[in-house]
């Protein structure tokens, strides 16, 4: 058997070449294709996903590729960026049913928080509160005064059980102690057109370029936008705060994820490269066009807010009892 010297001796020999290994591997990464996977094809998720892969390609020398994953309410592409390997050649672009499925679910086979790395923040694009002409309310302070004095004679309409929209109502009758009646439609796009022919009163939905347009013509009335920014598209709709509740906040945001286990300076690479890609004035055009900005940041600070995130609406879906179909 060998003694310690020998074997210290191997050590001090082996342990660096290791080391020079791992420090080359890092160098050439990436060294093939990149996928993305995308939990929805449709939205905010697919044009942040696309145009970032559309970008970043040349950057990195590799192709990357977006990947649409969809099903479950997002939970097939969560769940196999949590499983895949942690080499930064499986990533995710995670939206708000990350962090809201996990409790919205009962059950998930992920956590968001212990399988994930994030490398960085992307953008958002902030939800709105718009009515139909007919109710006798032209500010959210006039909603919420109409509300309490008519009980459950008030409806609104979102784009599905647990979608951003849908959680954003509950936080308004939570916040006001309202009773305002939910009905689900299969899609944004579905509520939108239900409110503006009158079938429900008010709607929440995603901005867009096709909700702007209907406020800008008359068709809807913009109440507040759910963030802390007016929206360029539709100057004239008041935030929440400034509509008088300030704690009504819903963001569609897309924050870049990596599994557990990533080592750091892949990530930091991606987190260097998307920040100047996500801060050109071409992407802040494209992503204002829809009623969204570019973000980025540190990993740490995406992390911080992924748990924030958990942390409120998991509170409002227990609080309201809310449950997937």
């Amino acid at each position: 058997m060998p003694n310690s010297p020998s074997l210290f001796k191997t050590a001090c020999v082996v342990l660096p070449a290791i080391a020079i290994i791992g420090t080359a591997s890092a160098q050439i990464y990436p060294n093939k294709p990149i996928r993305i996977a995308m939990p929805f094809s449709t939205g905010g998720t697919d044009l942040v996903t696309r145009w970032l892969a559309l970008k970043l390609a040349p950057v990195l020398g590799q192709q990357i590729v977006p990947e649409p994953r969809t099903g479950a309410g997002g939970n097939i592409a969560f769940e196999a960026i949590a499983r895949a390997a942690p080499d930064g050649y499986s990533l995710l672009m995670a939206p708000p049913p990350f962090v809201i499925n996990p409790t919205l679910y009962g059950k998930a086979n992920y956590d968001p928080i212990r399988d994930f790395a994030p490398v960085t923040m992307c953008g958002s694009v902030p939800s709105l509160l718009v009515s139909h002409p007919s109710v006798p309310a032209r500010t959210l302070r006039e909603l919420i005064q109409l509300a309490r004095a008519n009980p459950n004679k008030l409806s609104y309409a979102s784009g599905g059980i647990g979608s951003t929209p849908h959680l954003a109502g509950e936080l308004l009758k939570s916040l006001t102690k309202t009773q305002i009646v939910h009905v689900p439609y299969k899609g944004g796009t579905m509520g939108l057109i239900g409110a503006m022919s009158g079938e429900v009163d008010i709607v929440f939905a995603t901005m867009s370029a096709a909700s702007a347009s209907y406020i800008n013509e008359g068709k809807m009335r913009g109440l507040a936008i759910l963030d802390s920014k007016r929206v360029k598209t539709v100057p004239q709709v008041p935030t929440s705060a400034e509509a008088g509740l300030p704690q009504l906040i819903a963001i569609n945001w897309y924050v870049l994820m990596a599994p557990a286990g990533t080592p750091r300076d892949i990530i930091d690479r991606l987190n260097a490269e998307i920040a100047k890609v996500m801060q050109t004035a071409e992407t802040r055009e494209r992503l204002l066009a829809v009623g969204g900005e570019p973000a980025t940041g540190t990993p740490e600070q995406a992390a911080d807010f992924l748990r924030s995130e958990y942390a409120r609406w998991s509170k409002l879906i227990k609080d309201a009892g809310i449950r997937a179909e």
